[in-house]
């Protein structure tokens, strides 16, 4: 068995600690042996990064050993979101990518994601295939490299430019004009990533007035603990917000492919909210019908939203390793997750959180409404607020996890309360989801890309939300 694990989005580690060039080749190895295995040799394959330490490198010594085994490598030119990565799988004829990037990770942390040919999530079952072929750290000599200068020299390595088509292909999408000359006034908080530019361009030119902040390069992400798109990180952000007295402030991760969203007050409006407000965009907005895919820890809302509308809600596993499997069995209109990350139709399925800003932003245009407003509009149709909060703790080591686990894998719901709450249900199909009689849940769940459990609650009752993650953190025994 591989000492490298692929968690909830490919592989993720420390740098310099066991995220080094020898481990990152042994991962392009075993990823090559198992495109070859499906008979892809001689293939493209797409190559990206972030703006993380040493990226760059880190994805020229991946294309290295993909050009050793014989695929044509279309690298990026530059740091490139994770979404335009993806799309360009398609785009260029590809068979797969690996984008290099740990995404909303602390800024020590550097990843190892994949994709498949259509740009989305490889699912699980692929996944430990990979994990499979990698091969032994004591086994160098199995790792086949081509070495970059020859590489570009015989077009075995091609830099690219992922831009204009991923451009082309988003105004197949959306009509931005109306956003241009809506004249309103957006902070983008770029959390030292990716997105950097991105909103800058497409809605440039016109009376909409867009403030970047952020937006430079910088590894270590200051003034956050991590570019994930949640409070506290996204505090500085909002704060430009109210300073430029904005009409709402739009966040994306580290890679680009997760969106925040910060309403005409600088007040942050919670990623399953934000989930609702894009479900109500599609439905009510447009009129536009489609299943909708969603991971156990997101919203009931969308449930409530399916029913009004008349359209399946298909729940998944956490990790678009599930959602973008499920978004093209059902061929859904939109896919998401907990985390702020939100795939749509007619696009790769994969999370974009430049095209959900695009769509948050029509949505403000179109209704005329503040994002407020808009959250008024759909607490009506769906029954009133709902209030949502998670709690992470660090795992200090595999007795933490195991002893959590134990506590939790012979837990007998008869008579458990959460927060007053009686508990009707516990659904255990990826971590431990328990239901309680108001349609309230209750998610403990280790991470699949940190040693984190974290510890989520959606309820209908404001008031019993400190007291319902209280006490799922006692139910993990974390003190």
């Amino acid at each position: 068995m591989s000492d490298i694990k692929f968690g909830t989005d490919g592989w993720r580690g420390r740098i310099g600690d066991d995220y080094t060039f020898a481990n990152a080749r042994r991962c392009a190895q075993g990823f090559a042996a198992y495109l070859a295995g499906r008979g892809l040799e001689g293939a493209t394959v797409i190559v990206g990064h972030d703006r993380r330490f040493q990226a760059e490198d880190f994805a020229a010594a991946v294309a290295e050993v993909l050009a050793g085994n014989g695929f044509v490598v279309h690298l990026t030119d530059k740091a490139t979101p994770t979404p335009v990565i993806s799309f360009s799988v398609p785009s260029r004829g590809g068979v797969a990518a690996v984008n290099i990037t740990a995404s909303h990770n602390p800024p020590q942390d550097l990843g190892f994601k994949v994709r498949d040919e259509l740009g989305g999530a490889i699912a699980p079952d692929g996944l430990k295939i990979i994990e499979s072929l990698i091969p032994p750290a004591d086994a160098p000599d199995a790792i086949k490299i081509m070495r970059l200068d020859e590489a570009l020299a015989t077009e075995r390595i091609l830099y690219f430019d992922a831009k204009p088509a991923y451009l082309a292909h988003l105004a197949t999408l959306i009509d931005v004009e109306p956003i241009k000359a809506a004249g309103l006034t957006v902070v983008v908080d770029d959390m030292w990533g990716n997105g950097a530019g991105w909103l800058s361009e497409i809605l440039g030119g016109g009376a909409t007035e867009i403030i970047e902040v952020n937006a430079e390069r910088n590894p270590i992400f200051p003034g956050m603990s991590r570019p994930e798109p949640i409070p506290p990180n996204v505090d500085n952000g909002l704060a430009a917000g109210r300073a430029a007295q904005a009409d709402c402030v739009c966040i994306m991760d580290g890679d680009a492919d997760r969106c925040g969203f910060g309403d005409e007050n600088g007040e942050f409006i919670d990623q399953l909210r934000v989930y609702g407000m894009l479900a109500y965009y599609f439905l009510e907005v447009r009129g536009d019908r489609g299943p909708i895919v969603k991971t156990l820890s997101t919203t009931t809302m969308l449930d409530k939203l399916g029913k009004r509308y008349g359209v399946d809600v298909v729940n998944t596993g956490v990790g678009f390793k599930y959602v973008a499997p499920a978004m093209v069995e059902h061929d859904a209109l939109i896919g998401g997750e907990e985390s702020g990350g939100y795939a749509f139709r007619h696009h790769v399925p994969e999370r974009d959180g430049i095209l959900a800003n695009l769509y948050l932003l029509d949505l403000l245009v179109r209704t005329g409404k503040k994002p407020t407003e808009l959250l008024d509009l759909l607490f009506e149709k769906v029954g009133g607020p709902h209030y949502y909060d998670r709690i992470d703790t660090r795992l200090t080591g595999n007795a933490m996890k195991a002893a959590a686990r134990e506590r939790l894998d012979n837990l007998d719901i008869t008579g458990l309360t959460l927060g007053g709450h009686p508990v009707t249900e516990l659904v255990t199909t990826d971590g431990y989801k328990f239901v309680m009689d108001d349609g309230g849940w209750l998610l403990i769940r280790f991470s699949g890309t940190e040693p984190l459990i974290r510890v989520y609650t959606e309820t209908t009752d404001r008031a019993a939300v400190a007291q319902i993650l209280a006490d799922g953190q006692a139910l993990a025994g974390i003190e």
